[in-house]
């Protein structure tokens, strides 16, 4: 098998599919985005790449035998003014701005048929790392009322509705109301503003109320940047009184299933794949 080509920005989810593969015995060769990938890069092969050395990056990925490529990871919507381009990046820019005008998800779906378009595949992280996506049922002790289940189902219809959109892929509901839905500020900022919320509207520690759902974008080509928590995500919960974390089964990633669930189930809160 040929070594997985593993385009890295920022965050842990790079870092995980990394480890995965090489865990299951395939080789891994990272493309490194400066000034967003992290250090963790320098224990497998790879190359530093800027976000316009699309020639670089290509070269690279042929010289390491690639054919299945992987994208992951956090990164801003780059100023193209800023972005330092070389010959195949001069080529190809103008397509991947077109597309980034209509949306995150038409700028990375760009950016992979140009890939695609020199013979690599393109595939997802649920395929590079299978034992990161999420199963049907709850991943700790904890499981949801029928309270729960109402704000699950209702939170599941409002990330369907951004999703169409391309919005975002979570939102918060309590009771019935909704506190909160992601946009470009990404899913830890939206849950630190329900902190901000009157406590009336939220739960609190002993009495925990409200459910974070996150789901893929309908529209999105699930190839690139399916919804991911990890660790974190269960602590950011817990300090603003949620009850717990839905998850689409097959839609989503957990970074750390073991220390998902041991601190879901130290804090009180359920984590739970679901069929929405």
């Amino acid at each position: 098998m040929s070594a997985l080509g593993l385009i890295a920005s920022g965050g842990d989810l790079p870092k995980a599919i990394a480890e995965s593969a090489r865990d299951s015995g395939r080789e891994v060769f990272v493309i490194a985005l400066t000034g967003s990938a992290e250090d963790w890069v320098k224990g497998y092969p790879h190359e530093w790449c800027g976000l316009g050395e699309v020639g670089k990056l290509i070269k690279a990925l042929k010289g390491a035998g690639v054919v299945d490529i992987v994208m992951a990871g956090k990164i801003g919507r780059p100023k193209f003014s800023d972005v330092k381009l070389d010959w195949k990046g001069v080529l190809v820019a103008p397509g991947i701005i077109a597309a980034a005008r209509k949306g995150d998800d038409a700028m990375l779906r760009a950016v992979v048929d140009t890939l695609e378009r020199e013979g690599f595949t393109a595939i997802g992280a649920q395929d590079a790392a299978p034992g990161l996506l999420v199963r049907e049922g709850a991943l700790g002790q904890l499981k949801p009322d029928a309270e729960d289940e109402a704000d699950i189902a209702a939170a599941f219809k409002i990330v369907r509705t951004l999703g169409e959109l391309d919005v975002g892929q979570a939102a918060v509901v309590s009771e019935g109301l909704p506190l909160a839905v992601e946009a470009a500020e990404g899913t830890d900022a939206m849950i630190a503003r329900i902190g901000t919320l009157p406590k009336h509207f939220r739960g609190q520690e002993g009495k925990r109320r409200g459910v974070l759902v996150k789901a893929p974008k309908p529209i999105q080509d699930r190839k690139t940047d399916l919804p991911v928590i990890g660790v974190q995500t269960v602590r950011n919960a817990a300090a603003v009184g949620l009850a717990g974390i839905a998850l689409e089964v097959g839609g989503a990633l957990i970074l750390g299933q073991k220390n998902v669930a041991e601190e879901a189930d130290k804090l009180g809160l359920f984590v739970i794949g679901v069929k929405p």
